[in-house]
């Protein structure tokens, strides 16, 4: 599990009478989500990827219910419940945890600004400093390592640990609240105390390529991510090549993924998913821009909604992919609220492309294969496909 950021797009679900279909994927730090609602006119939903054997939630749910009436954790009955199963992405998340969820996914969270993943010798470095936030007051930079948390060595502990550390409990620790990292670069070693904050992700980054085409980088997809996309078409000249950049995209939201084929589609098919076995399929709006040249980069961080929006356009022949192989998380996962209010995510079901590819432990083949020299290949690519540059 190295090398995958802290800081992922976590599972979100509707709290209600009624708990909405999911695509949710467990990720190294978190979970890539959204909803589904009951018409095919999607609202919030998800993405992700290869499972086991499905459970059933009547199952988890008496786990759940006879570890309370024990006098025993619920949450930990469910997840010996899902593990069970062999349902391999299934998950049970506290309450406290999906409200969390629920803020990334709007694109908000309280922390302190970091990135970070996993090495192969268990170290936790710092890959990205959110600009603005404590760590970067504090002079946090990319490449330190992060050797503990409030005290506790972080080193060879799962990154989804990491994250309950840096960001502590949802009501204990609300913003404003300080946390202690202990830090290293080079020789040096430090603690830093910093204060929580109520941060933004820039989920949706532009830039140029010195041959003039215009690059999006998509982190995530976000609450707004699909609208941030739209505007930039907006500012960019209609002849102007595209690459859209969702190498490293560890999903989000399906509606904003679907959102997002609708800019670049008049209409039709964008996916097709199955629950327990009765079909549904996800269209874009009509109105897109469809002759613009548009190239999207992949690689093996490359998931869940990310996935669905790349196998989407490149079955419809609206972009060429560049890059490596996708991820390959295509598993649909059904939220059970549990007795105290937990909530257990279990498999349900599978989601295609356009013309019948499933993504789920397969993953998109791009059309050129291509590695740290994508960007470059992409503007080579763009000229043949009509873009003046």
């Amino acid at each position: 599990m190295s090398g995958r950021d802290l800081f992922c797009q976590p599972r979100r679900i509707r709290r209600g009478a009624t708990l909405t279909l999911v695509f949710a994927g467990v990720l190294v730090a978190g979970a890539a989500t959204g909803s589904f609602p009951e018409s095919e006119r999607p609202a919030r939903r998800t993405a992700s990827g290869p499972v086991g054997m499905a459970t059933r939630p009547e199952t988890v749910q008496r786990a759940a219910a006879e570890a309370m009436a024990d006098g025993k954790s619920p949450v930990k009955a469910a997840e010996r419940a899902v593990s069970r199963s062999g349902d391999r992405w299934g998950a049970v998340y506290s309450q406290g945890e999906y409200e969390e969820f629920q803020e990334a996914l709007d694109g908000r969270y309280t922390g302190v600004g970091l990135w970070a993943r996993r090495e192969r010798d268990g170290r936790i470095e710092v890959t990205k400093v959110q600009s603005g936030s404590p760590a970067a007051t504090a002079g946090i930079r990319r490449g330190d390592r992060l050797r503990s948390v409030d005290g506790s060595r972080v080193d060879g502990r799962p990154v989804t640990e990491v994250v309950s550390l840096l960001r502590g409990d949802a009501k204990s620790a609300p913003a404003g609240t300080t946390v202690t990292l202990g830090l290293e670069r080079g020789t040096r070693a430090w603690t830093e105390k910093l204060h929580r904050a109520r941060l933004s992700t820039d989920s949706v980054t532009v830039r140029r390529l010195p041959g003039g085409a215009t690059v999006i980088r998509v982190a995530a997809f976000t609450k707004g991510s699909a609208d941030a996309v739209r505007a930039v078409l907006r500012e960019t000249p209609a002849d102007t090549g595209i690459v859209l950049d969702l190498r490293g995209n560890s999903g989000g939201l399906v509606t904003e993924a679907v959102d997002a084929a609708s800019t670049f589609l008049d209409g039709g098919l964008v996916a097709t998913y199955d629950v327990e076995g009765a079909q549904r399929a996800l269209h874009a709006d009509s109105g897109g821009d469809t002759t613009r040249p548009l190239v999207i980069l992949v690689d093996g961080g490359t998931m869940s909604a990310a996935e669905l929006l790349t196998g989407a356009l490149q079955d419809r022949g609206r972009a060429v992919v560049i890059g490596s192989r996708t991820f390959g998380k295509g598993s649909i996962q059904m939220p059970t609220e549990l007795p105290d209010g937990s909530v257990a995510e279990l498999t349900v079901g599978h989601y295609r492309t356009p013309s019948g590819h499933a993504v789920d432990g397969r993953g998109i083949t791009p059309d050129l294969e291509a590695g740290a020299g994508a960007p470059r290949r992409a503007e080579t690519v763009l000229a043949g496909l009509g873009d003046p540059s």
